[in-house]
């Protein structure tokens, strides 16, 4: 079968190494550029980074010359990492020259003809790119590292008894804030209970999510959200804590099948990176934990646990998510597996 060429841009930071690591085996993509800012540029790929995955990369990765993060890569699709701070124009750029942009960045999430997509919950806003100024070219973004596992978690909630407002409570892991990320004299034996943004992200991301398509763009959902967002001293997974007041009663075991029973699209097609159970429940009282549960599905599963009766809403309980695989680098490349599939990029799966 013929693999669809992709690029990486910002392939040197956390992001990028990620995507390298779940890129290079790919049963569909195969990396043929690997791009990043100055002073990595001429650099074969091994001498630009500070490699800091426990995968061993292949030799033709290695080596490969590190290029500038312009549109003439010899590809057709690049999966984005960039650092915020220049994101915005270079994925234009390259939207601009034909190339399919499948982003992790923050910087087009939320404008109005860019989907905001999390494969389980809105495959239908694809529909989109229709709308883009780009020709061929196209911008996809995949939600905040946090918002992913919260959203795919209401999302069964949603459908089945409407939501009408949330409450959610992050500890967020320090992976999250990049390499080197937190100081260790600020994260050890500390919690942190700000992190610049993030809040504005999870209050107003799932609105446009869950919104519905429609005249051409998306009508964003009214539930009512309000959020607080902590770093904590864990590596890898972000959980939340989460209270919601549904618009309709829901039994508890009726919530467990929703959340048993929650296939769509991804888990459908049989996509490569798609778990097969997106949503897992765990019963134990003490469950889930990062240290056990973040590599649920290859790391691309929600945990959710602690299911309960809430005093001041109806139901609360809390979930874990990969914050580099599910919420960053895997979501992103489940959304370049779906348009595949879906014929969006130039070589139907």
């Amino acid at each position: 079968m013929e693999k669809i060429a992709v690029g990486i841009l910002g392939a040197t930071g956390m992001v990028g190494q990620k995507f390298v690591e779940m890129l290079a085996k790919h049963p569909w993509f195969e990396i043929t550029a690997l791009a990043a800012s100055d002073r990595s540029v001429g650099k074969p790929y091994a001498q630009a980074i500070n490699w800091n995955l426990s995968y061993e990369l292949p030799p033709a990765l290695a080596n490969m010359c590190v290029s500038p993060c312009l549109p003439n890569l010899p590809c057709s699709v690049v999966f984005s990492g960039l650092d915020s701070s220049v994101a915005g124009q270079i994925e234009s750029d390259f939207a601009h020259a034909g190339y399919k942009v499948i982003s992790n960045c923050r910087n087009h999430r939320m404008d109005e003809d860019v989907p905001l997509l999390i494969p389980e919950v809105n495959s239908d806003h694809l529909q989109l790119v229709a709308q883009q100024p780009f020709g061929q070219g196209a911008i996809i973004t995949n939600p905040n590292c946090s918002v992913i596992g919260i959203t795919m978690a209401l999302k069964p909630l949603l459908d089945n008894w409407g939501i009408d407002s949330v409450n959610i409570v992050t500890m967020q892991a320090i992976s999250g804030a990049g390499y080197p990320g937190v100081a260790s004299l600020d994260i050890v034996d500390n919690i942190i209970p700000y992190i610049e943004g993030e809040e504005a992200k999870v209050e107003s991301e799932p609105l446009k999510i869950m919104g519905h398509y429609q005249s051409k763009k998306i009508i964003p959902h009214q539930m009512k959200l309000s959020a607080q967002c902590m770093r904590v001293g864990v590596t890898h997974g972000h959980m939340a804590c989460i209270s919601v007041k549904l618009k309709q009663t829901a039994q508890r075991q009726d919530i467990l099948h929703a959340w048993q029973d929650f296939h769509r699209e991804p888990q459908l097609l049989q996509l490569p990176s798609a778990p097969l159970h997106p949503i897992v429940y765990l019963p134990h009282d003490t469950h889930p934990q990062p240290k056990l549960h973040r590599q649920l599905g290859n790391g691309m599963a929600v945990a959710v646990g602690r299911l309960r009766p809430c005093h001041l809403f109806d139901w609360k309980f809390v979930i874990l998510s990969h914050n580099t695989i599910r919420g960053a680098a895997g979501c992103a490349i489940l959304n370049g597996e779906l348009m595949a599939k879906k014929g969006f990029l130039k070589v139907n799966i």
